[in-house]
């Protein structure tokens, strides 16, 4: 015969009830929303050029976005990238906007208005630097590009920024030394090999303009060679924020042969701005951090964002709201 259960005290069953409600209670409050109505209103989010990672990143977080607050408006904003969506934010003429942390670091050494003000929200993803050139160029390395056609990014674009520092660590004046021209990713590969010999870009692997020049057309990518990695490394900050890396062969298959290819990466933030809405902002690094799979699904960069590095904004203090968050969840 089965042993009857040991029969509680009341002080047992008290306790026992006890417990169980506030597990209960954590389970709901995580599968729950934050507060008890989402925040509303209308936020300005910029991101970057057409066909770019920034902005088809910027695309599928607003939806996700309007799951958990379907009365929060968000205006997209298409903009040169880092370089101006620093500023855009740190001037109040957008709430949020994603930027490499060295074009962050380069405005608050500047002491332009409002860099002060910045905050960061999470640590996102990293941009890897790419150099295409047409197949049978006889371009090989970052110092064969003089007197060459090269776009060296948009102005006030990061592509901008780095191309500049990566061309004057190989010994190559941008304004002197090659034909400089200013293409994005949304124009740059079109006028590869057609007025252009080389383009900087510098975006999330894979970034879809690429993969779609890949389809229709051959090209191959200039190493970064980990020896101008540590010739920028010389000149101090926020040159610190690159780091040598290898473009993984997995990026684009078709062009990389299975090869992977040396360059540099640095990180993307979401920045704001110290006086944006504290409950809004953790609502939203919310969203940021338990979208990333769905969002990963289309930009497979984005599966990087992780709670656990997101908080690293460095060179920018975390907004309040977004360290509300994390303490949240922190294990």
């Amino acid at each position: 015969m089965p042993k009857p259960f040991p029969r509680l005290s009341r002080r047992q069953a008290l306790q026992t009830a006890a417990a169980t409600i506030v597990a209960l209670g954590l389970l709901l409050w995580w599968l729950l929303p934050l507060g008890e109505e989402p925040p509303a209103g209308t936020i300005t989010f910029s991101t970057g050029t057409k066909a770019g990672v920034y902005q088809k990143y910027g695309d599928l977080l607003r939806k996700e976005i309007r799951k958990d607050m379907p009365d929060l408006k968000v205006k997209l904003e298409t903009s040169a990238g880092s370089q101006e969506n620093v500023r855009l934010v740190a001037t109040g003429q957008s709430d949020f906007a994603i930027a490499a942390a060295d074009a962050v670091e380069t405005y608050q050494q500047n002491g332009d208005p409002g860099a002060d003000q910045l905050r960061g929200v999470a640590r996102l993803y990293d941009d890897y630097v790419q150099l295409v050139v047409p197949s049978d160029s006889d371009i090989r390395t970052v110092a064969d590009l003089k007197g060459k056609r090269v776009s060296i990014g948009v102005p006030n674009s990061g592509v901008r920024l780095i191309a500049d520092r990566v061309l004057n660590a190989a010994g190559i004046d941008p304004d002197k030394d090659i034909r400089p021209r200013a293409a994005g990713i949304d124009t740059g590969p079109k006028l590869l090999g057609h007025g252009l010999d080389a383009f900087f870009w510098s975006g999330g692997l894979p970034t879809d303009g690429l993969k779609q020049l890949a389809e229709r057309s051959a090209f191959r990518f200039v190493p970064i060679e980990p020896s101008l990695v540590a010739k920028l490394h010389a000149e101090g900050e926020p040159t610190r924020y690159y780091r040598a890396t290898n473009m993984p062969a997995s990026a684009y298959p078709s062009v990389q042969n299975n090869r992977t290819v040396p360059t540099m990466a640095v990180s993307n933030l979401l920045i704001t701005r110290k006086d944006m809405d504290p409950e809004l902002t953790e609502w939203l690094t919310r969203t940021v951090i338990k979208s990333r799979d769905g969002i990963g699904h289309d930009v497979h960069s984005a599966q990087l964002v992780d709670v656990r590095t997101a908080i690293y904004t460095d060179p920018v203090p975390l907004h309040d709201g977004a360290r509300r968050y994390y303490r949240s969840v922190k294990p």
